[in-house]
């Protein structure tokens, strides 16, 4: 029997979460935001984005808060016109149509690094800790904010003495130690342009930006800490400077030391940070710079392509930072932030360096992974330091359900949490639950958010002590921003629907250019809906009949099964919630009779199935077996929760999932191993071995 297509384009909603959670009348009366800042922000949000400026330091007021040329058609009537007219006609699809332009707080002057930790020092607040820095080795350093003002300063005239100056950019290839955040606010204090690399990425993907930015400096270590072993990351470093580019230093952080020996180095070229930085004067004055100025480049990790350098500014960047991390995460003054993120990924260069930093807040960074030495190595680093907010990824969430099946074990008192948070992709009902109740002890708030390296800080995220939270959904845009469903024609979709995601308008913390490739920009972002003046997300999400906002995944994620458009993340969370999935990855291969066939890739919640005894992840014939014992249970269990539509024709069952350093899956391996195609670069995963024991598994 034939299945009828949709008569549209738009993304079938299929799932319905009716749990709720409304917030406790004690969070909500000390809450920083109350529910009226919608409709005041949404009354003139430009206005409303001010006020949130001026919670910073401003050396020179600006002059006009925002201005704003969206992509129209070359040479037409209102492509120069006034920046907020509409125009009546639709832009020619054939015709070329100019790259958009943002401004916000043109004329105003300040200093990013100034607002991050000076300030603090100067309102008496000195002595209170900015960073605790727990390496994974169990080396621990506490980090004032004098103390950090003095180590910025020596990083900043170590910086100056080495040619670095306004415009400048400097690669970052470091792993989570306090050298990292002090080098990135010394070259933020000097105008220069910081690029952050993850530790773990390849040469080649190194040498990428270092070209790409034209890098004069690039900061690395001697070695790193991974999973209890010291790692070599000298000569990834030299390997990714040589040929032709722009890099006349290489400084050097002595991290493993002794343990990687016998470094490489060439003269006069390398510099070790102790023999260079820590000599330096801990005394610099800043200067302070145009609001627009860049602040830094940040490198999509997509799995396909090159990856886009996107270029975020400093003054309406650290705006948008500054005031959601306090508004979201309700900040006190007494609170321990920890964001579990590597410092390279834009989840910790908003909520883990500018956006605490900027608040005063008082934050863990931690070097290792969350099982060295063992599994519960995150409950010690919350009990040890107190942590209050805890944001992590949907990724750990589910890791640590498949470890700790039946909770928290005793002996950890994790009662200091007052507040969660979520970052990444979209959170399983299932997941969300099972860290509220033991996380989070059932009282304390989750802050889902939805957010891209592109826009820089959240748009979307429920607000503590106001919003009644849903598991599952990052509920709707944050004050002054609007987050809307719409479909291929960029025609809202009505409640209940699905469709894409799009930001209307636009917000501070937005990516001003694709460094190098303006095209490029307006291709990816805007080109898509430039005659709504819609920024395109990427994502497929859906509404709720409450017109709150669901995430389906990526749009090149979404299985298209005898033409109906089905997400991902729906079919995830709907085996996530069955008893014996710990974990799912979901992805479309290809079908003779469907077009589109769904494969599910399955952990077991104890890493057995039904019952069986504990399997080895080398043991491709195990799992092969136990995914047959349960294969018919988990197809049932789709059919009930979603509909028979999405019932996956393939149930595998794996030892673990390919996942970026980042901590999503990265499905387009999966479909790769099911399809027999080549599996192209693999570098930015976790573990590179996990696609092969797949593959193993697959082929028999």
């Amino acid at each position: 029997m034939s299945i009828a297509a949709p008569s549209n384009e738009t993304i079938v909603n299929l799932s319905n979460e009716s749990r709720r959670y409304p917030p406790s009348a004690e969070f909500a009366a000390q809450a920083n935001v109350d529910g009226r800042l919608w409709a005041a922000a949404a009354a003139d949000p430009v206005e409303f984005w001010a006020e949130q400026a001026r919670r910073l330091e401003w050396h020179t007021p600006w002059h006009t808060t925002h201005s704003w040329t969206p992509a129209r058609v070359a040479g037409s009537a209102t492509a120069d016109s006034d920046p907020e007219s509409d125009s009546d006609s639709d832009p020619d699809p054939d015709a070329g149509l100019t790259v958009p332009a943002a401004e916000w707080f043109a004329g105003g002057t300040l200093n990013v690094a100034v607002n991050c930790v000076d300030r603090h020092v100067e309102a008496g607040r000195g002595d209170k800790i900015a960073l605790y820095v727990e390496g994974e080795r169990g080396d621990r350093r506490e980090i004032s904010y004098a103390e950090l003002q003095r180590e910025v300063a020596k990083a900043a005239n170590a910086l100056t003495d080495l040619g670095i100056t306004k415009g400048d950019r400097v690669v970052i290839y470091l792993p989570v130690i306090a050298e990292t955040v002090i080098i990135t606010l010394a070259v933020a204090r000097l105008g220069a342009i910081h690029s952050l690399v993850f530790g773990g990425f390849s040469a080649e993907a190194l040498k990428f930006r270092v070209e790409d930015t034209g890098a004069k400096l690039l900061v690395t270590t001697d070695g790193q800490f991974r999973r209890g072993q010291a790692v070599p990351v000298k000569q990834n470093a030299d390997e990714a400077v040589a040929g032709d580019n722009a890099i006349e230093h290489v400084l050097v952080v002595r991290r493993t030391g002794d343990e990687t020996s016998d470094v490489p180095w060439t003269p006069g070229r390398d510099l070790w940070w102790h023999e260079t930085v820590d000599h330096a004067s801990d005394v610099h004055t800043p200067e302070y710079f145009d609001a627009e100025t860049p602040l830094f480049i940040i490198y999509t990790s997509g799995t396909t392509g090159k990856p886009k350098g996107l270029v975020h500014t400093s003054g309406g960047y650290l705006t948008q930072a500054s005031w959601t991390h306090w508004a979201m995460f309700d900040v006190k003054p007494d609170d321990v932030h920890w964001c579990t993120a590597d410092l390279a990924w834009v989840t910790a260069h908003t909520y883990e360096i500018y956006g605490p930093l900027s608040n005063g807040v008082t934050q863990v960074i931690y070097e290792g992974t969350p099982n060295s030495p063992h599994t519960a190595r995150h409950f010690e680093i919350i009990e040890r330091y107190g942590v209050t907010t805890y944001y992590t990824a949907p990724t750990l969430i589910r890791t640590l359900m498949t470890w700790f099946p039946d909770g928290v074990p005793a002996g950890h008192d994790l009662s200091s949490i007052r507040l969660l948070g979520t970052v990444g992709e979209a959170i399983n009902p299932e997941a969300w639950v099972w860290f509220h109740e033991n996380i989070g002890a059932g009282r304390a708030p989750i802050v889902d958010t939805w957010w891209q390296s592109e826009t820089g800080a959240a748009i979307m995220a429920p607000l503590p002590g106001v919003t009644t939270l849903k598991p599952g959904s990052a509920t709707r845009a944050l004050p002054g921003l609007r987050a809307l469903v719409v479909d291929e024609a960029g025609t809202e979709v009505a409640k209940g629907s699905g469709g894409y995601l799009v930001v209307a308008g636009t917000w501070p913390s937005m990516a001003r250019t694709v460094w190098g490739n303006p095209q490029r920009y307006l291709d990816a972002y805007w080109r898509r809906y430039a005659e709504q003046g819609y920024f395109f997300s990427g994502d497929g999400a859906k509404y709720d009949l409450d017109g709150d906002i669901w995430l389906l995944g990526r749009v090149d994620d979404v299985i298209n099964v005898s033409g109906h458009r089905l997400s991902t993340i729906e079919i995830e969370s709907a085996l996530v919630s069955h008893p014996l999935v710990g974990e799912a990855g979901v992805v479309g291969v290809h079908d003779d009779t469907t077009g589109q066939g769904i494969a599910a890739f399955v952990i077991p919640a104890d890493r057995r199935a039904a019952g069986g005894p504990a399997l080895a992840a080398e043991d491709a014939d195990g799992w092969r077996e136990a995914a047959a014992a349960v294969t018919a249970e988990l197809r049932a269990h789709v059919a009930k929760e979603i509909g028979p539509i999405a019932k996956p024709r393939d149930i595998v069952l794996v030892p673990d999932l390919p996942k970026t350093r980042s901590g999503k899956i990265m499905r387009r391996l999966l479909g790769d191993i099911v399809d027999g195609r080549a599996l192209g670069d693999t570098t930015s995963l976790q573990d590179e071995a996990v696609p092969l024991q797949i593959q193993a598994i697959v082929r028999g």
